[in-house]
């Protein structure tokens, strides 16, 4: 499938962001809190703040592609050091705070990384316990650490020296942002490792302002649009969305915390805002264990509301409105529950964008029947995170679209994805062997996706070849769509990990959502009042059984989860069993609960 219309690009990001400040200089660009407030500046102010850091990389000599790293949440401050390194010519090195400090000093030893802007004192503190593996690294930029006034200097000792360094050559930025070049390298972003040592994916200029434009031509975004961005700035889908923000010309309120994400919503009251599927997966979960919990009067209005919503949802999926009497019911389901659930995410969502892992189709049609819209997409971190996208005015929950403009898809004969288009990779840093692995010499990059295209060249995503797995006789199961449905029909899960390679039957590790386990306990009396108690409770067992059976009704006979164990534990990143942006470590979890696992099939034949 292939998308062939021609987009025009800025031949850089630093020239789209200049661009953008000349365009719309007094218009919102973004807010963020300040203690318990939320302020906001303009374009002209967002340009002259990056203009003054980017100078200050400049006075420290920072030079065409060198590397410049950020170990730091989401937060304003990551976006102007992005910015700054960008317009001073340098490619930004991603980091998540969360890493291990041994993990930190590969990636920066790997990218040669000359400078780190780190957040706080934590993150200077894992900078110092590596120096020694670090040799190119020279400075640190602290937002809220200490500095001490050599190796570690403050955001203003940079200002400061971006400041005098314009005082001495005024034209210094602009002449950077000039020499650029589409080709440039933009990014150096660091896969996530769930199969190996991480590898830096090189996205150079052309990538990104591809992933701008290609996202204008969609249409469904404008300079009315208000986003909110939590999501981490050092994943790809992060970066896509700051820089389709700068291509559109939309404010953004930025602030990363988690814990504050439903709180600012009903402050910011976006009109969209983009996550990984386990936000929706949490916001559903949460809505209908509340429901369920409260049971009688409350429970029916639930059902009977949903009911409606999701009739007239579907309906119009088919291109039928509603008649007049289903248009009654639904404006009584809607001033009395659905609205309600608009109202948790601002009142104000014109639609939601899901990514980085398939959605599950439940979740999506569940947000649908609520009268809010999940455009699901797809893109890997070597396709700067786009490649496809749900159009609005053609939703079908399950697929990620079609190709966006000027992006090529094709399946292999083995099921596999392949894509081809501006914003594939340059290749990995300082790894030809296994570019050439995915990238052949026409350009087309094998995703290690398994998925198939309808007639309409809409994409349906089944599983990451790797993951598939074949039972002793001889089927294969796609594990990610058992665990998605698992997450979406089970209000307690958390991570589900399939297991079934070489075994006669499958089985599942799980654990559970702490909080909402808490919740569940609470409401059905269980005496335990710590996570690894509840999760041994046979109340608990037996409740997730309950899912897992309605899990097993809509597979395949050989796809149905046999056994199961719930862990002690929720999944974590320090024991290496998740990566950085919570995906399962598959080939860890299975190694570190072998037993558990065998236990499963003792006295199977």
């Amino acid at each position: 499938m292939e998308s062939t219309a021609t987009l025009v690009q800025a031949p850089s990001v630093g020239r789209l962001f200049h661009d953008r400040v000349a365009a719309s200089p007094d218009a919102e660009a973004y807010r963020f809190p300040v203690g318990d407030a939320w302020t906001s500046v303009t374009w002209a102010q967002a340009g002259d703040t990056v203009t003054t850091l980017a100078a200050g990389l400049l006075a420290l000599g920072i030079e065409s592609e060198d590397r410049v790293a950020i170990a730091s949440s989401t937060r304003i401050e990551w976006v102007y050091a992005d910015l700054a390194t960008t317009c001073a010519g340098g490619a930004t090195t991603t980091v998540y705070p969360s890493s291990r400090a041994e993990d930190i000093a590969f990636i920066l030893a790997d990218s040669e990384s000359r400078i780190v802007f780190a957040e706080e004192d934590t993150q200077i503190a894992k900078l110092r316990s590596q120096r020694a593996r670090m040799p190119a690294l020279e400075r640190v930029v602290t937002f809220d650490g200490t500095p001490d006034g050599e190796w570690v200097l403050g955001l203003d000792d940079l200002r400061e020296l971006g400041a005098a360094h314009l005082v001495a050559r005024p034209t210094a930025v602009d002449d950077a942002v000039a020499s650029i070049g589409p080709e440039h390298l933009a990014t150096l972003i660091y896969t996530s490792g769930t199969t190996g040592p991480p590898k830096g994916v090189q996205l150079p200029h052309r990538c990104w302002t591809y992933i701008g434009a290609g996202a204008e031509s969609l249409g469904i975004l404008t300079r009315d649009d208000l986003q909110y961005l939590w999501l981490p700035l050092s994943h790809s889908f992060g970066k896509m969305l700051e820089v389709v923000q700068l291509q559109i010309g939309f404010p953004t309120a930025v602030d990363g915390r988690m814990d504050k994400i439903v709180e600012n919503l009903a402050v910011v009251r976006p009109t969209f805002m983009a996550g990984p599927p386990r936000i929706f997966e949490k916001v559903h979960a949460k809505i209908v264990q509340t429901i369920e919990e409260e049971g009688g009067t409350r429970a029916r209005l639930f059902a009977w509301a949903f009911g409606v919503g999701d009739r007239v949802a579907r309906g119009r999926l088919a291109g039928r409105e509603p008649s007049v009497p289903t248009r009654v019911q639904l404006a009584v389901a809607d001033r009395l529950v659905l609205s309600k659930i608009r109202d948790r995410l601002g009142g104000r969502i014109r639609f939601l964008i899901s990514g980085s892992a398939a959605l599950s189709p439940e979740v999506a049609s569940w947000f649908h029947a609520a009268g809010m819209l999940i455009l699901e997409g797809y893109g890997l971190t070597e396709t700067s995170a786009g490649a496809c996208i749900v159009r609005p005015d053609d939703p079908v929950f399950g697929r990620v679209g079609p190709p966006i403009t000027g992006t090529e898809v094709r399946i292999a004969e083995d099921g596999e994805v392949f894509v081809r288009g501006p914003s594939v990779m340059r290749g990995y840093h300082q790894q030809p062997e296994a570019t050439a692995e995915v990238l052949d010499p026409d350009g087309w990059f094998a995703t290690g996706d398994v998925g198939e295209l309808d007639d309409r060249g809409r994409l349906r995503i089944t599983d990451r070849k790797k993951d598939l797995v074949k039972t002793s006789g001889g089927k294969y199961i796609a594990p990610q769509p058992i665990e998605g449905l698992f997450k979406a029909l089970c209000p307690l899960g958390s991570q589900m990990l399939v297991h079934a390679e070489g075994r006669n039957y499958a089985t599942a590790l799980i654990t559970l959502d702490p909080e909402a386990l808490a919740q569940w306990a609470r409401a059905h009396e269980v005496p335990a009042t710590d996570y690894a108690s509840q999760a041994a409770d046979p109340a608990v067992h037996a409740y997730v059984q309950q899912c897992l059976d309605e899990v097993n009704s809509r597979l395949n006979r050989w796809e149905t989860i046999k056994d199961f164990r719930i862990l002690d534990h929720d999944l974590s990143i320090d024991r290496g069993e998740l990566t950085p942006s919570m995906k399962v470590r598959r080939k860890v979890v299975e190694a570190t609960y072998a037993p558990l696992l065998d236990s499963m099939y003792a006295g199977a034949t």
